[in-house]
């Protein structure tokens, strides 16, 4: 990977800090630079976030210059944190057409978008991926347990650095599954007060 004066310029190339001069950003983001930057390491933080993630968006770029972005999900914890610089998910078998993969084998460099909608959150991850043999090791450190999908490859993610984004314009969404756990918890509390309600009025006041 390359080596930069600040984490941040994986992203603020030249040509966009002339941009940000432009449209009067950049001594907001020379100040930031100046205070520590993005971060290059996981930090206990991000690992937390992703742990409870249930997708992740990959997006590579070919040797055209041609970008790509495509959709990996699973069971929270699916997305691995294997130290504070790499990550690793199942890359499940599904239509074949290995365009994520055929892309990293010409360009390395890759990115992680990570969205949670309930909380309104947005975490961007900078780094290199390669794929490992389904049959590796690795396979079965990172294959969530009890999921029922085939393995095709894993995918390897190496951190070069990160950015919490604002929670500006996220629109607020649930899961189906947080939804019908809320839903569940509701009737089981009805239930319980509709009980007490029929024992109160079943029982003589001085008998309460």
């Amino acid at each position: 990977m390359a080596v930069h004066a600040f984490a941040s310029d994986i992203a603020f190339t030249p040509t966009v800090k002339a941009l940000q001069s432009l449209k009067g950003s950049r001594r907001a983001y020379a100040r930031m630079e100046e205070s520590g930057s993005w971060q290059t390491i996981i930090t206990p933080d991000l690992a937390a976030f992703i742990a409870e993630q249930r997708s992740v968006f990959l997006a590579t770029v070919n040797s055209e210059g041609q970008p790509y972005i495509q959709h990996r999900g699973g069971p929270p914890g699916f997305l691995r944190v294997l130290d504070d610089r790499m990550l690793a998910f199942i890359d499940f078998s599904g239509n074949r057409q290995f365009i994520s993969t055929g892309n990293l084998a010409e360009n390395p460099k890759a990115h992680l978008f990570l969205i949670d909608y309930r909380h309104r959150r947005r975490v961007k991850i900078w780094g290199e991926a390669r794929a490992v043999a389904a049959d590796d090791d690795l396979a079965a450190r990172v294959m969530p347990e009890d999921y029922k999908a085939r393995p095709e490859q894993v995918l390897v993610f190496t951190v070069a650095a990160w950015d919490a984004n604002c929670p500006q314009h996220i629109p607020i969404r649930f899961e189906a599954a947080d939804v019908l756990e809320a839903l569940r918890e509701k009737d089981q509390r009805i239930e319980a007060l509709e009980a007490e309600l029929a024992w109160i009025r079943a029982t003589p006041a001085d008998n309460r």
